[in-house]
């Protein structure tokens, strides 16, 4: 049975976020904003740009504001459009003929969401490309995220890459630009959007209607507000402050604590996210904090209760945060294969727990003053 479109989620939107395209303001990324204005005003505009940086920081966001900007033909130097532009309604409603979004698609006989951008897709681009050629003005397609494609999607674009369309524009969103193939990159212009400060993530998350700690968010986060949204969404500070109480027992690790924590990570994936990958992806930032600290002293700001002190003990030296880093690095790697072998979750996190549990920095740890 065919799935109602307004059933299917856009894999392009962050759960609890609107989607980029509705976003009217871009937070701290002038630098990029400043370059692309000045590569279109300069008569140097390149067909193809790549626009990266760390997931959540605003790429897509701003492929949106410069299709907006360029549509309406806007004179701004910030990407703003006037209030009630046609062109920024039609893409709004995506309905705007000279623009084609490529993203994964939906698959009606598995109920899902493709895991990759299919060549079908790229096929819809080059049709687009070629109809709309006769209509004159700028044509702009954004692919979110290019490295979303499969082998054959991503040799399909190669072609179009290499004979460019007359006024027309790719913006292409990589998180993981390295996982293109080079003559993608090499026929592009890339334009990196950083993490946001502290400051530029409250102000972000304050516009998005989110109360909780901004400040926490930002730490867990890594400067990205997509990231801090799902973390908000799946009640992620909780989850931290419990993996900090948790750790906070050693040497002797609480292992009744620890099989509730990794009986958390067995619920069912939903629209808000999989409280699997939530799970590892916070035992990650934990334990790439926890190194940090041995390195650089205790995290600023704080992204839980007593986490400064916590890592100060257990993370003293240069050896210690070796441990935790190299910890880090071959455990997530070990659940995330584990999982997608269907391996049971609570088992993997269970695992993952007890083994850095019994890590040298972990044994030697002082207990906590009570």
């Amino acid at each position: 049975m065919k799935t109602d479109p307004e059933d299917i989620p856009e894999p392009d939107r962050v759960p609890g976020a609107p989607h980029p395209r509705m976003t009217g303001r871009i937070i701290g990324q002038d630098h990029a904003i400043a370059e692309f204005v000045e590569a279109e005003r300069s008569g140097r505009f390149h067909h193809a740009w790549l626009l990266t940086g760390p997931r959540g920081v605003g790429k897509a966001t701003l492929a949106w504001a410069i299709a907006r900007w360029l549509l309406s033909g806007a004179a701004s130097d910030d990407l703003s459009v006037p209030d009630g532009d046609p062109a920024a309604r039609r893409l709004a409603a995506l309905s705007e003929p000279a623009l084609q979004l490529i993203r994964r698609p939906w698959d009606d006989k598995a109920s899902r969401l493709r895991a990759e951008i299919t060549v079908d897709e790229i096929r819809r681009l080059l049709s687009f490309f070629h109809m709309s050629a006769t209509d004159g003005g700028r044509r702009i397609a954004i692919v979110d995220a290019a490295d979303e494609m499969n082998t054959a999607a991503a040799n399909a674009l190669l072609k179009v890459l290499e004979e460019p369309p007359r006024d027309g524009l790719i913006l292409m969103i990589a998180h993981q630009p390295a996982r293109l193939l080079p003559t993608i990159r090499s026929r592009c212009r890339t334009l990196r959007l950083n993490p946001l400060t502290p400051d530029q993530m409250t102000e972000a998350l304050s516009g998005l209607g989110v109360s909780e700690d901004a400040e926490a968010l930002a730490a867990l986060s890594g400067g990205s507000v997509g990231e801090a949204l799902r973390l908000s969404g799946q009640d992620g500070l909780t989850r931290y402050q419990q993996i900090v109480d948790l750790f906070g027992t050693l040497p002797r690790m609480d292992r009744l604590a620890a099989a509730r924590l990794a009986d958390a990570a067995a619920g069912r994936a939903n629209a808000d996210g999989d409280p699997f990958d939530l799970m590892v992806t916070l035992l990650d930032r934990f334990l790439t904090r926890t190194a940090r600290a041995g390195l650089m002293g205790a995290p600023l700001p704080q992204a839980a209760r007593h986490e400064g002190a916590l890592m100060a003990r257990i993370s003293p030296n240069d050896q210690a945060a070796r441990d935790w880093a190299g910890a880090q690095a071959r455990l997530s790697a070990r659940a995330r294969s584990g999982r997608a072998v269907n391996l049971d979750p609570a088992a993997l996190v269970m695992d993952m727990l007890t083994e850095l549990a019994h890590l040298p920095p972990a044994q030697s740890a002082l207990p906590a003053k009570g």
